[in-house]
């Protein structure tokens, strides 16, 4: 089984849940209920559970069994062509598609299918608008290694926002295919790119004519070793970085002056990528950058991580919800640096936003407790930790107010604990229900009592209603209420009650009532144990709560 999953994951097309929806015109929905409902289902051959990947083909004969869907357009038989002639390696049938576009007859394209599917696509939508729609496509695919050069547009939507006003100069020193940096066609006169592989910044060029973007350059290579823009001073620098990537060149590049705020560790290869951005940035010009959470922490950037906060020049840490980036599933962080200028002097504090909370689809506003502004002095400690939710947690929570009443709480719900436990002689011994006793199912046919999943209440003055309730959650009646498999379902029908007067009832109703106020107070307290604990842990650490001293008696 395992040999032909892995010939399925490497010999055929495979496709997402989101892509199977697309092919068929359904939701994502409806797709989740067909694996749900038909075991015939194709299973997953490939990805995770999170994410799991499906044989096209398998798929495909599944729908035509079970005639799911609609005729498949055009458009959907051009995209299901290109991932069989071309597999994984997408980008290069992309290109050709391109070329036939912008070169007709003279394109590199040798598939009839492939040319003739163009040509019929073309008579009714411009080469612009076809290509858009196969690109949307391969962004929204499964067949692409974590960083190859695409951009989700959640995330290209995240930065552009956050990027904010309008810069005549742009570049994406890991540009991909061209998805974030052509975002700001619409703002910028001039847009550079650079990717490492020479499929991508092939495909992003052909994009940029195609999209109308004459200012566009995009060139190949690699931007920490080769890079094509040396003396470009860009007033934005995006970029979406590879990210883990050991061998990046710091043994080749350990003098280079691109290191302005120390050399990275073979480790911080994303911090070597923030350096090359703001080399790259002009007076007064902005980066904005992805960046994995884990950066903002992790001890080998501490020095480089205070550098850019002692100088003022980050000036915004964004955690951006999970789910942003095209790659993974994890939450990402977008970091704001702006070189000093005349107009924009260095920060005296460093904004840090906290969006790890929202929908994916939600706005990028946040709320007035997901931001704060911290100063730069108080993250200049030992580890200079950049996470927003470390700090919006500090600074928007009365440490000390919140304590002090979550204690005074405690002590009040103590103080009526032990009054609540009633004081209880030695009984007789046996269980009463084991004597003269009657099923709550005939008391209810006889009209005394009405019963719900869990409960039951009196509706005559002869019975108790804490009284029956008391002896419904009894040891007994809970063994009665086991099933054979051993899940515990209340019966409230089957319970039995044990006989007795209304006084001797409601001598033990009050009882049971005093117990089930008694449970209710123990598992509040458990609640505020929990709270007050970590209240007490997170103020003490963070500076907002001090320790009682020695002649302190609270």
């Amino acid at each position: 089984m395992e040999d032909d999953t892995a010939r399925l994951a490497t010999t055929e097309p495979l496709v997402t849940a989101a892509e199977i929806a697309r092919l068929t015109g359904v939701t994502r929905a409806a797709v989740s209920n067909w694996r749900r409902r038909h075991e015939d289902f194709p299973a997953p051959v490939a990805g995770g559970a999170g994410s799991p990947l499906f044989s096209l083909p398998e798929v495909r004969s599944w729908l035509e069994n079970q005639s799911k869907g609609k005729e498949a357009s055009p458009e959907v038989r051009l995209w299901e062509r290109l991932r069989t002639v071309y597999g994984d390696d997408t980008v290069r049938g992309l290109t050709e598609v391109a070329e036939t576009l912008v070169q007709g007859d003279r394109g590199h394209n040798d598939d009839d299918a492939i040319r003739s599917l163009v040509g019929e696509l073309t008579a009714d939508r411009s080469p612009a608008e076809l290509l858009a729609g196969l690109t949307a496509r391969y962004v929204d695919s499964s067949g692409r290694a974590g960083s190859d050069g695409t951009t989700s547009q959640r995330l290209t939507r995240a930065i552009t926002y956050f990027a904010g006003e309008e810069a005549s100069t742009v570049l994406d020193p890991a540009c991909g295919i061209g998805s974030l940096l052509f975002a700001f066609g619409s703002r910028a006169d001039a847009l550079y790119g650079q990717d490492v592989d020479p499929a991508n910044a092939r495909f992003a060029g052909l994009r940029a004519g195609l999209m109308g973007l004459p200012g566009a350059t995009v060139r190949a290579g690699d931007s920490l070793r080769n890079d094509q823009y040396r003396d470009l001073k860009a007033e934005l620098v995006v970029c979406e970085p590879p990210v883990g990537i050991a061998d990046w060149g710091r043994e080749e590049l350990l003098l280079d002056p691109r290191w302005e705020f120390g050399v990275p560790s073979r480790a911080e290869s994303e911090l070597a990528w923030l350096q090359h951005c703001y080399f790259h940035t002009a007076a007064g010009g902005q980066v904005v950058i992805v960046m994995p959470t884990s950066v903002a922490y992790r001890k080998a950037g501490r020095r480089i991580r205070a550098e850019l906060v002692r100088r003022g020049l980050l000036t915004h840490v964004v955690a951006l919800p999970p789910g942003m980036a095209a790659s993974h599933s994890l939450s990402v962080h977008l970091w704001l640096l702006r070189r000093p200028s005349d107009t924009h002097q260095a920060v005296e504090s460093v904004r840090m936003t906290d969006l790890t909370g929202n929908a994916l689809d939600a706005s990028f506003e946040p709320q007035p407790e997901q931001s704060t502004e911290v100063p730069r002095i108080e993250l200049l400690d030992d580890t200079v930790d950049l996470t927003p939710a470390t700090h919006i947690a500090t600074r928007l929570t009365d440490y000390a107010s919140q304590y002090a009443a979550v204690r005074a709480d405690i002590s009040e719900r103590l103080a009526r604990l032990q009054g609540l436990l009633p004081s209880l002689s030695e009984g007789a011994g046996g269980h009463l229900q084991d004597g003269a006793a009657v099923s709550l199912s005939e008391l209810a046919r006889a009209g005394l009592i009405r019963t719900s999943e869990d409960a039951a209440v009196s509706t005559s003055e002869q019975l108790d209603t804490d009284y029956l309730n008391g002896f419904l959650r009894s040891s007994a009646n809970n063994r009665r209420s086991t099933t054979a498999s051993g899940t515990f379902r209340t019966d409230t029908r089957g319970a039995r009650i044990p006989q007795m007067g209304i006084e001797d009832q409601r001598r033990y109703g009050a009882a049971f009532r005093s117990l089930v106020e008694f449970e209710q107070l123990v598992r509040d307290l458990t609640a505020l144990g929990e709270r007050a604990a970590t209240l007490a842990r997170d103020g003490l650490t963070g500076g907002a709560l001090l320790p009682p001293s020695d002649d302190d008696g609270s």
